[in-house]
């Protein structure tokens, strides 16, 4: 199992890709196939065909997982994107930041 180093509800940046450019929240991780579902990107259409507890039928249309490796975790202070990483703060917490800024 991989440890990612973005977490659910993330704001992220697609770097790559046919959504390049898009930010969007984190809705879920999923970390053995290193991939990543962001709210409003990678929507792909479904034909979902009626069903006893199916909620909504017919053509569905829904987030697909992207790469990892597509998204920067966007600084939530600053607003840029860059690469993550951890700080060891005086009273021994380890916090997550943001190293380098992309802006966009």
């Amino acid at each position: 199992m991989s440890q990612t180093r973005i977490k659910k509800d993330d704001q992220v940046l697609v770097i790559s890709g046919k959504d390049k450019g898009k930010r969007g929240s984190v809705l879920r991780i999923l970390p053995t196939v290193n991939r990543v579902v962001v709210e409003g990107v990678n929507m792909v259409t479904r034909h979902v065909k009626a069903q006893q507890g199916v909620a909504q039928t017919g053509m569905v249309q829904g987030e697909a997982p992207v790469s990892l490796s597509n998204v920067m975790l966007i600084d939530p202070e600053t607003g840029n994107a860059g690469r993550s990483g951890q700080k060891v703060l005086e009273d021994g917490t380890k916090v997550r930041v943001v190293k380098s800024g992309k802006r966009s």
